[in-house]
């Protein structure tokens, strides 16, 4: 037993002590069907918080022969799972476990990561197989050939943050190659299924590209893009925060306001670990995944000044989707050639989702959709950082029942962010009053088209738990009044929607009509008690 080779389960023990841990080694039933076959590597990348290294912690307990996790796992889903192996691997391995961040956080300098890392694990591979390696050994790999030579074991290697190198080193190219030839050391020389039984890699970025080429092309690679028969290993399922939601008594709807949206193969909806046990925690609702991380790295690539970049965001933000060509991404933070790579990233990083059908990004949540407003008021993206302001404006007019600085601040915006050719339909006008609200998210949740009363509101802003503000009910017409559109609200108790929420308080119920003939909006705002 030892703290690099066949390290005790301790780590996981942990984990297992929190009342709301999630069952998922289900995991452990894949690695072990590839074990010792052409798909026995494994890198699967995910944002932060996401529950990585939950997963590297819980598949080093069950295959180091350094612990002994009957007890552990006893009672989850592996123990049971039909022809999952789980006996014949049970601290049956020789595991290596190395956290990348770990070593960068003790090198004396960024520099001398790889070699202390192959340094310690070789010193402690000399210990506990004494007489089995060559004094002056200073490859890993080799260290690892002639342990084998010598004894016949093999080695399943876990390897926690991959890529920390390549994102707290980003111009140090020396240092990347240095890295990524000890990887191909490991996995991509002819006597890697000799000494290896199988590897699992987990970090935010898929594995580097030089060109078109993965640099590891043995790798079997599951990301935020293509996440395949491990989809429901990203996060947490609906069906998981449904359960939690019931035991502690959470509002389900809004968790999946709050934090749902990822849902690559549009079958099964994922959301943040993190965010969803911080709500179950604090028993509310709020911004946790994003403050875990600071804005000020996706405000560095919001300013970013490529062709169309800014119109695209604000699409984003609109709820609309955009379609990107991920291809030409190098999986790195530094080689950004164009916007599409730019939202490449920003789905590795979680602040974009991606559907694999419509090749489409798009903002997965209202947690995220805060963190693009945040960013964009305190960027340096002019145009976008107007948008932001003009919002803000309009936000204050209707609180304030200014009719006329609603209306005019709604043609500006129609007229700024609307295409000639989608001037004059529903849909755009939709568009619009969500473009020049964006910056409510700061006091509210959005809602549209609910079955309320005797048919369907169109927009709702709902004020968050920590807002004093009014709600604001939005009916929207077309070539029509506003007056009419505020008759439809109260014949038709649009406002029993809220009742839903449970809100009492004041509610704002505001008419907007747009006529297509003078391209001029009009609005009525009346005050109202739930």
């Amino acid at each position: 037993m030892g703290f690099y080779v066949n390290p005790p389960a301790d780590a996981f023990k942990a984990i297992l002590r929190s009342k709301t841990y999630i069952d998922k080694s289900g995991l452990i039933a894949y690695t072990n069907q590839v074990l010792e076959t052409s798909k026995m590597l494994t890198c699967f990348s995910r944002p932060r918080r996401f529950g990585k290294s939950f997963a590297a912690k819980m598949l080093t307990a069950y295959y180091s022969k350094g612990a002994d996790s009957r007890e552990l796992f006893e009672n989850l889903e592996i123990a049971g799972m039909k022809d999952a192996q789980f006996e014949e691997n049970l601290n049956k391995h020789d595991v290596l476990f190395f956290d990348i961040t770990s070593f960068i956080s003790m090198a004396d300098s960024i520099n001398d990561t790889i070699r202390d890392l192959q340094s310690d694990i070789i010193h402690e591979l000399k210990e506990i197989f004494p007489n089995c390696i060559n004094e002056n050994i200073k490859s890993l790999f080799k260290a690892l050939m002639q342990i084998h030579a010598k004894t016949g074991r093999k080695f399943f290697i876990i390897i926690d943050e991959w890529d920390a190198l390549f994102r707290e080193a980003q111009e140090n190219e020396e240092l990347q190659k240095e890295y990524i030839q000890l990887l191909r050391s490991m996995f991509k020389s002819s006597q890697t299924s000799q000494v290896i039984t199988g590897a699992y890699m987990t970090g935010i970025l898929p594995i580097k590209k030089y060109g078109t080429q993965s640099a590891l092309t043995d790798f079997k690679e599951y990301t935020m893009l293509e996440p395949g028969v491990l989809t429901s290993f990203i996060g947490f399922t609906d069906k998981e925060v449904r359960n939690l939601c019931t035991e502690y008594n959470l509002e389900y709807n809004s968790a999946r306001k709050w934090y749902d949206g990822y849902f690559p193969n549009r079958t099964e909806h994922i959301y943040c670990p993190n965010s969803i046990m911080e709500a179950v925690s604090n028993h509310r609702f709020g911004d946790y995944w994003t403050k875990t991380e600071t804005y000020e790295s996706l405000k560095t690539y919001i300013d970013m000044n490529y062709d169309g970049l800014k119109d695209a965001i604000l699409d984003l933000l609109g709820e609309k989707r955009r379609r990107i060509d991920t291809g030409t991404f190098q999986n790195d933070m530094t080689s950004l050639s164009c916007k599409d790579d730019i939202f490449t990233l920003l789905v590795h990083l979680g602040y974009l989702a991606y559907d694999m059908e419509t090749e489409e990004v798009f903002i997965p949540n209202e947690e995220v959709r805060n963190e693009f407003v945040r960013a964009i008021r305190e960027g340096r993206h002019l145009e976008l950082a107007k948008a932001v302001r003009m919002s803000d404006k309009l936000l204050e007019a209707t609180l304030c029942s200014d009719e006329a600085t609603v209306a005019r601040i709604l043609e500006d915006t129609h007229e700024a962010e609307t295409t000639p050719i989608n001037y004059n339909n529903e849909q755009s006008l939709r568009y619009v009053v969500i473009m020049a609200y964006l910056s409510a998210v700061d006091h509210y949740l959005r809602f549209e088209e609910l079955a309320s009363g005797k048919g369907y509101s169109d927009i709702l802003f709902l004020p968050r738990n920590t807002s004093s503000k009014p709600a604001l009910l939005i009916e929207l017409k077309w070539n029509k009044n506003a007056d009419k559109a505020l008759s439809q609200i109260t014949n038709k108790n649009y406002a029993h929607v809220l009742r839903k929420f449970n809100y009492t308080g004041e509610v704002l119920l505001i008419g907007i009509n747009y006529n297509a003939k003078s391209k001029k909006h009009t609005c009525k705002i009346i005050k109202s008690i739930c």
